[in-house]
């Protein structure tokens, strides 16, 4: 896997990830909604950890910065 986040991303990802267990943490958001939103906090934690988006690649998207 070649990397495509760069660090932005990665730190953006893992705030949200944050918030999303804050939330169900302190149960503002309950039911089906949480669970989908923790798994997507989930992934968004594990791409963040290995610097890879498989939709990046989908799409065509690099965000890493490119050492010269």
């Amino acid at each position: 896997m070649k990397k495509n986040m760069g660090g932005a991303d990665r730190t953006i990802r893992i705030i949200l990830a944050l918030v999303v267990g804050a939330l169900y943490y302190f149960n503002m958001i309950t039911g089906t909604l949480a669970y989908v939103l923790l798994a997507l906090a989930a992934i968004f934690v594990l791409t963040s950890f290995v610097s890879f988006c498989p939709l990046y690649t989908l799409f065509g998207i690099n965000t890493c910065k490119v050492k010269n």
